[in-house]
């Protein structure tokens, strides 16, 4: 399971000219399943996610995480962040877990967050989405189980 999350002060993702989620400040989680993918692992990834201190403190140092800052956590499904792009001029996704499984281990990590008191707006699931978003820093981190 790989989470790329992104510090933000706002995000939004948009299905066919309708905005399904938006946050202020908080997380840009965009989440791919892989194949050997369990909700143990999900488990994990989301407790992770929710105490990954990316935020500053009053001395400028990233000793906060997304709760302390009373931030939230917009989820989008991006099965590309699985692709193998190790050869060739083509991404395969052939590491990527079936949709299936990817949209029950996508919805049982946001259920996850969810437990830690987020409000965890999303995407849609296999939709064509546009995702907007102003990155704080810019701060990204690839987090894996």
């Amino acid at each position: 399971m790989i989470a790329l999350i992104q510090r933000v002060t706002r995000a939004s993702v948009t299905v066919e000219g309708e905005v399904t989620g938006s946050i202020k400040q908080g997380l840009l989680v965009l989440l791919a399943v892989e194949p050997n993918d369990t909700e143990q692992k999900a488990k994990r990834l989301a407790q992770r996610v929710a105490g990954y201190r990316v935020f500053e403190d009053e001395q400028g140092k990233m000793n906060l995480n997304v709760g302390q800052v009373k931030g939230d956590i917009l989820v989008v499904s991006q099965f590309t962040l699985a692709a193998d792009t190790s050869s060739g001029m083509r991404p395969s996704f052939t590491s990527a877990a079936a949709p299936e499984m990817s949209k029950k281990l996508y919805q049982y990590f946001c259920q996850q967050l969810r437990t830690h008191d987020f409000i965890v707006p999303t995407g849609v699931f296999g939709a064509d989405m546009k995702v907007d978003l102003i990155n704080d820093g810019p701060v990204t981190f690839t987090l894996t189980i």
